[in-house]
């Protein structure tokens, strides 16, 4: 049974959950499911790659699937607005050098992990801002 609050170390334990899915599935340093599973095509696929790949697409199913259902079409657009042009200005200022693919593809993972966890939390972070339940609350979570 779940834990009955929400506070930040849960939004930490989602964002750190996401940035393991998203950074295990594909990162520019070669070490991820993405560059093991091109060298299988190579070398043969194993069992333990299939078994890696089906845990990864679980895990992106249920990321998903609560991401879309919680923040919508239209709040996905928005979340990737917010970010896509915090990062354009963040580059525009000089912080990030715009010819460093590297670079851009972390703070691309990180932020993509951001909205993830941000859309499996969304549901909470929205009733404590608003006060407003879910249709899916059960009554145990409405006393």
């Amino acid at each position: 049974m779940a834990r009955g609050g929400f506070d930040f170390s849960s939004f930490l334990i989602r964002i750190f959950f996401a940035l393991i899915l998203v950074f295990a599935s594909y990162n520019p340093s070669g070490y991820s499911f993405y560059d093991w599973a091109l060298k299988g095509l190579e070398t043969g696929f194993e069992p333990l790659m299939a078994f890696a790949g089906v845990v990864l697409l679980i895990g992106w199913v249920v990321y998903l699937r609560a991401t879309i259902t919680s923040l919508g079409f239209i709040g996905l657009m928005l979340a990737f607005a917010f970010f896509g042009t915090l990062l354009w200005m963040v580059i525009d200022w000089g912080f990030v050098p715009a010819d460093s693919v590297q670079t851009i593809t972390y703070i691309v993972l990180s932020l993509l992990s951001l909205v993830l966890a941000v859309g499996m939390s969304w549901s909470h972070i929205r009733r404590r801002m608003s006060g407003q339940f879910d249709v899916n609350d059960t009554d145990d979570e409405l006393n």
